[in-house]
């Protein structure tokens, strides 16, 4: 539909834009070949194809077989990783004719082959939940993300960084919240008033007396009036 793709995004700090996430997929003009050609002009020159080498562990069981860079497989730049590595799509079987299947591998800057995808539609929709955050690729290796990515990770993509934690505990990242609890009436409890403490009788004998004896000096003032 589209003749590559690039998007970016960027986060403020301290009111400053500083640019983060960047998903890249290059266009046909810049799809460009690894491997086979030299580097140099020189007709010595050495070539990726001069790394290959006879010992590496070819696929197994669930390992699939890494590319070569010499005349068995085809591989194209789809992203630069901003010098991180190179997501490469990769035609592993071109002798003697190019087979259709492809996959898409991650080549760090060892030049060591990480497996990603099966297909670009797969490749696609991991570049995109991946958020195309710093090194997202280094995900997919024995050695994982560096630990300043790490921190970008926890922060916008916190469940794809801790996958080990996740499948071990199932409701880790489930919201535990409990509606009956949180909006439940709370009962006012009823302020109980303080008796007052009896008086003894000789306390309200002359309490009595001295309301009788002003109640008498009321009456006289009057009579007197």
């Amino acid at each position: 539909m589209t003749d590559g793709f690039q998007m970016t995004w960027s986060v403020k700090t301290d009111d400053t834009p500083m640019p983060l996430g960047s998903m890249v997929i290059n266009s046909i003009s810049k799809l460009c070949r690894l491997g086979g050609s030299s580097m140099y002009t020189l007709p010595s020159a050495p070539t990726l194809a001069d790394l290959e080498d006879d010992t590496d562990e070819e696929g197994n069981g669930d390992k699939p077989e890494k590319p070569h860079f010499d005349s068995r497989s085809l591989i194209f730049e789809l992203d630069p990783c901003n010098g991180n590595g190179k997501v490469c799509l990769v035609y592993k079987h071109a002798e003697p004719v190019v087979s259709p299947d492809t996959e898409i591998w991650f080549l760090d800057r060892a030049l060591y082959w990480h497996f990603l995808t099966k297909t670009f539609t797969a490749y696609y929709r991991l570049l995109i939940t991946h958020l195309g955050l710093p090194q997202w690729q280094y995900a997919f290796t024995s050695y994982g993300v560096s630990p300043q990515a790490k921190q970008w990770f926890n922060m916008y993509k916190p469940i794809t960084i801790n996958t080990a934690l996740l499948s071990e505990e199932a409701d880790s990242f489930v919201n535990k919240l409990d509606p009956n609890k949180v909006f439940k009436s709370k009962n006012k409890t009823p302020v109980l008033k303080k008796k007052q403490p009896p008086q003894p009788p000789g306390s309200q004998k002359s309490h009595t007396s001295m309301t009788s004896a002003k109640t008498s000096s009321l009456a006289g003032n009057s009579s007197r009036k």
